[in-house]
């Protein structure tokens, strides 16, 4: 199979990033006490929305290959840095330290499938997987709603 490649065109003016994606606009920008205007999330919150969307669109293609009655997930997902390491002291990290993801899956499926699930729709989805590859500390807790 061969690869596929993503595109994202962006303009940025002042902190403020708006992206465009095929026809879709993402807004970036930081919150006004940090030089922003606040008119969206700011990047690492993108980030960590772009996890939800990914795990989401993995686990529901998993669920069909499993067989699995999946009728939704509410995701909450924590990220942990220390911003000395965005503003440039040395020896810390930049990135994120820890991600937690909270899934309330909705299925009336077993806690044992729900794992299952979990399991290889972490391996497979590639944002937890640039992270976890990045030695982010990932911590997924997918449980029944």
């Amino acid at each position: 199979m061969s690869t596929i490649q993503m595109r994202v065109k962006a303009n940025a003016e002042g902190a403020k990033v708006e992206a465009k994606a095929k026809k879709h606009t993402i807004i970036i920008d930081e919150p006004e006490q940090q030089g922003g205007t606040d008119q969206g999330a700011n990047p690492l919150e993108t980030l960590l929305a772009a996890l939800a969307g990914c795990e989401n669109a993995v686990a529901n293609m998993v669920a069909n290959e499993m067989n699995f009655d999946l009728q939704g997930i509410e995701f909450e997902i924590r990220g942990e840095l220390d911003p000395r390491g965005m503003m440039g002291t040395e020896g810390v990290r930049r990135h994120f330290q820890t991600v937690t993801v909270n899934a309330q899956v909705k299925t009336s499926e077993s806690d044992e499938r729900i794992q299952e699930l979990k399991d290889k729709t972490d391996d497979r989805c590639p944002v937890f997987q640039t992270l976890y590859n990045a030695d982010v500390n990932m911590v997924a807790n997918w449980t029944k709603a």
